[in-house]
């Protein structure tokens, strides 16, 4: 199941994130999952130019391993560092960005992170 976020809910967690001092935010952290290093290079240049903090990973495991939500691996993120944000390519070998989106929303430490899934794909039957 997906819930959309509106923009305006989006808009308001970015403003809860600045600081009242000087207007810059602080520590808007976004994960980024690709498995082309073309595209994640892109986003994280996006996102950085924006003055988010981005860490990136190239693919769904190493996300639900930093997420904590790798049922093998014990997580080397938990507790350290807040994600406000995952932006996750769809089509990527093994599991699928949508994995990571359900993953994400049944853990109850995670569902309120909003998910945007994104691709280069310009095939509709390979994203359908």
């Amino acid at each position: 199941m997906i819930k959309p976020v509106p923009c305006y809910e989006l808009l308001e967690e970015e403003e809860m994130g600045r600081n009242q001092n000087d207007g810059s935010l602080c520590e808007f952290h976004v994960l980024a999952v690709d498995d082309s290093v073309v595209d994640r290079k892109i986003i994280e240049r996006l996102l950085r130019s924006s003055s988010y903090r981005v860490t990136s990973v190239d693919s769904v495991r190493k996300a639900l391993e930093y997420l904590g939500l790798e049922d093998e691996q014990q997580s080397f993120n938990v507790g350290k560092t807040k994600v406000n944000m995952i932006v996750t390519d769809y089509s990527m070998p093994g599991l699928t960005g949508y994995d990571l989106l359900r993953r994400v929303k049944e853990s109850s430490r995670h569902e309120d992170i909003p998910v945007v899934i994104v691709s280069s794909e310009n095939v509709e039957s390979r994203i359908s």
